[in-house]
């Protein structure tokens, strides 16, 4: 199966994106700012669909794009989302206050592993998006899922590298890149273990991982 046919194909079915949309991908392109690709998105709104949340928490806002494409698909949507790099902070304000939905859209800026003090007291999220630095994922896994509402789930992105998770790390001459995808293929194993979460990734994008809570019955002892 050739992927790139695959994905050429799929490609005839995305909805039409506004020039605004547009235009964020092509700034994202240009100035190498990482944001979850076309395939990604679609599946990823498709799988909102399905769980029909009220409320996200997102830990890695880039320029303001996930947001703003979530924030568009559901009216009755709010969403919470942290960043730490200034320049892309700048950019995502601007998108967001351009997009109109700045009032359903709160940028919290800074380490999303120091921003939970931020949040009011007891609040929940139907889903809590992962999609910032790779290598703290388990961290704020460990951090947010308290705030998880019981019908909630957790997606990760990136959780397949490229593809390169499926390697054994030893093979990569960039120190950096090595002790990274060890850390993904860490995480990857720890949420597929996991003893109160049920797990799948779907090779999807760049790889998303999806995570249920258990019912209180099912845990594992």
């Amino acid at each position: 199966m050739d992927e790139v046919l695959v994905r050429q194909y799929l490609a005839n079915f995305y909805k039409h994106r506004e020039p605004f949309i547009e235009e964020m991908e092509t700034y994202a392109m240009e100035q190498h700012v990482p944001i979850m690709d076309k395939a990604g998105m679609e599946f990823m709104l498709g799988l909102l669909y399905l769980i029909q949340p009220t409320s996200i928490l997102e830990i890695g806002s880039a320029i303001g794009y996930s947001s703003i494409r979530m924030a568009k698909s559901f009216p009755e949507l709010s969403i919470v989302t942290m960043e730490r790099n200034a320049g892309r902070i700048r950019k995502a304000k601007e998108y967001i206050d351009r997009s109109g939905y700045s009032n359903r859209i709160t940028l919290l800026e800074g380490d999303a592993l120091l921003l939970k003090d931020h949040l009011p007291d007891n609040r929940q999220f139907d889903v809590i998006f992962i999609d910032a630095a790779k290598a703290q994922y388990q961290r704020f896994f460990e951090l947010y899922e308290p705030l998880l509402s019981d019908r909630g789930v957790i997606i990760s992105d990136n959780v397949l590298f490229k593809g390169q998770v499926a390697e054994s790390a030893e093979l990569v001459d960039d120190r950096r890149k090595r002790a990274l995808i060890k850390r993904i293929q860490n995480y990857n194993e720890w949420l597929m273990n996991h003893p109160m979460y049920d797990s799948t990734i779907i090779p999807i994008g760049d790889g998303v991982a999806i995570s249920k809570k258990r019912g209180v019955n099912n845990v594992q002892a």
